[in-house]
């Protein structure tokens, strides 16, 4: 079960004295993040706002909006990082799941006897279970490797879009071990490193080898490069979501296709979807620099819809060249 750290809200409260607070979550936590916004108010008589709008973590600060709710302080729960404060109003709570790996663990041994050398990795919720997990396969004769945390990512630690802690050790490994169940994440690992990968799902104890659904991602990945690359106007989208804002790098992107003789549309949104997109008909395809798993989880999208590697992969193609490999990389940002 999710366990969130309460009491640390109720101390920034307590330390700050806020007109109100909000509080953002991702889907699964919003349940919880209702209780915990009624005990706020009825503890402290102050308005606490429950953003309802999809949380894209770390990328997702609440600072613009809290002026607007006439608001001092949000909190964002569920994100761990190794900092504790995003922007200048928003706090990040812990939220940890509180379910054991034991017998997942020992049920992974038959599975992984092919391998000498591991690399153990996880999200948020999980990352108290990676020491134990380290001693337990150190114990059965693995040789196990956690990869160093950069940024804003601790030991260990992934990100659906950041994964250094598993790119810069992926010479050292013959296989990953993702501990949680989240495809999500563990596709991200298998595309990123080009290693097998195997995620540890504590809920039903079964270890599952994720290399085919990697693969159709991938393949998914390089057909829209190449469908992109007949495309004669492009419309660029900038995120206008706090951590996704990469205007920079849009306008880059901007030069470079120009450069091929490529029409360009400059588009901003805060929420990148199919509905939105199917409004702007003059458009062949599009490359949006918000956030790269738009592109790459299988969403349903009547044109291309790249991301920034994949436009990168456009754009060596569009040059004469293979595209690469190109979604093995520390980050796809």
């Amino acid at each position: 079960m999710l366990q969130i750290d309460h009491e640390r809200i109720y101390q920034e409260i307590e330390r700050r004295k806020p007109r109100a607070v909000a509080l953002s979550a991702p889907d699964a936590l919003i349940p919880k993040t209702e209780e915990i916004a009624a005990r706020i108010m009825e503890r402290y008589g102050i308005n606490a706002f429950v953003m309802g709008d999809a949380c894209y973590g770390t990328c997702d600060t609440s600072d613009g909006e809290i002026v607007k709710l006439e608001a001092d302080l949000a909190f964002n729960i569920g994100h761990t990082i190794s900092f504790e404060k995003l922007g200048k109003q928003t706090i990040l709570i812990d939220a940890f799941d509180d379910v054991k790996f034991d017998r997942v663990l020992e049920n992974s041994i038959p599975i992984l006897k092919q391998y000498k050398q591991i690399g153990l990795t996880t999200f948020s919720q999980h990352l108290h279970e990676l020491a134990k997990a380290k001693e337990f396969y150190e114990r059965h004769g693995f040789g196990v490797v956690v990869g160093k945390g950069k940024g804003q990512l601790m030991d260990g630690q992934i990100f659906g879009c950041e994964f250094y802690p598993v790119y810069y050790v992926k010479d050292d490994v013959d296989a990953f071990l993702l501990l949680g169940q989240s495809n999500f994440h563990a596709i991200g690992v298998a595309l990123s490193s080009n290693k097998p990968t195997y995620m540890l799902d504590p809920y039903a104890s079964e270890v599952i080898d994720v290399q085919q659904l990697a693969n159709e991602r991938l393949k998914k990945s390089i057909l829209a490069v190449y469908k992109a690359r007949d495309a004669e106007r492009f419309g660029l989208i900038v995120g206008l979501r706090d951590g996704q804002s990469m205007l920079h790098q849009t306008l880059s992107l901007k030069k470079k296709l120009e450069d091929h003789g490529k029409k360009v549309e400059l588009i901003a949104l805060r929420d990148i979807t199919s509905e939105r997109l199917a409004q702007l008909r003059r458009v062949d395809a599009f490359i949006q620099t918000a956030c790269p798993r738009i592109s790459v989880d299988g969403y349903t999208f009547d044109r291309p819809v790249l991301s920034v590697p994949q436009a990168e992969a456009l754009i060596r193609v569009l040059e004469g060249k293979d595209p690469g490999e190109f979604l093995v990389r520390a980050n796809w940002l």
